[in-house]
């Protein structure tokens, strides 16, 4: 995300690399995910990026390749990565089910499926990595038409290529 919220495809995140330390934060947030879950268009954004990754070109190819990826779409008919199920439009129940059923999830990009979940009471952590640029257009995380909420910060975290890495749980 950027420093003004932005959160689109994230090539301008390259310049920053991605530390060590940045990857054990994620890490320990996967760590404890049974299932993946994404919206359609960072589906087809991930399966071509992931789906030929080993451990050797990245710690977490493990990850996104070997656990179950559920996929929210209205339009996607066909999961072409391994371990990928389509489980239909977003219904806030059927996330809800799902989230009873598999544990914890962990959601990454999919923008639109996270502000849903989000105005649906259904996101119980945000782990954010925010760089120090803006760049004044683009999809946010929070929109103008979101309603106001109220954030506890659980965790925080900056490093040296001056990233930040912020943990906010939903205040009820």
């Amino acid at each position: 995300m950027s420093l003004d919220g932005v959160i689109d495809a994230p090539t301008w995140t390259f310049d920053y690399g991605f530390l060590p330390e940045m990857e054990e934060a994620v890490g320990a947030v996967t760590q404890r995910c049974r299932g993946i879950l994404l919206g359609r268009t960072t589906y087809e954004m991930f399966e071509p990026a992931w789906s030929t990754r080993t451990v050797e070109d990245d710690p977490g190819a493990p990850f996104f390749n070997d656990t179950t990826k559920y996929v929210v779409s209205a339009t996607l008919t066909t999961a072409t990565w391994r371990n990928s199920q389509i489980i239909g439009p977003y219904d806030p129940a059927a996330i809800r089910t799902l989230k009873d059923e598999v544990g914890d999830l962990y959601v990454s990009g999919s923008g639109t499926l996270v502000r849903a979940m989000l105005a649906d009471g259904l996101v119980d952590e945000l782990h954010l990595l925010v760089y120090p640029l803006t760049r004044g257009s683009g999809p946010r995380l929070f929109t103008e038409q979101a309603a106001p909420g109220k954030l506890s910060l659980a965790a925080c975290e900056s490093y040296d290529n001056e990233v930040v890495y912020l943990n906010y749980r939903p205040q009820a």
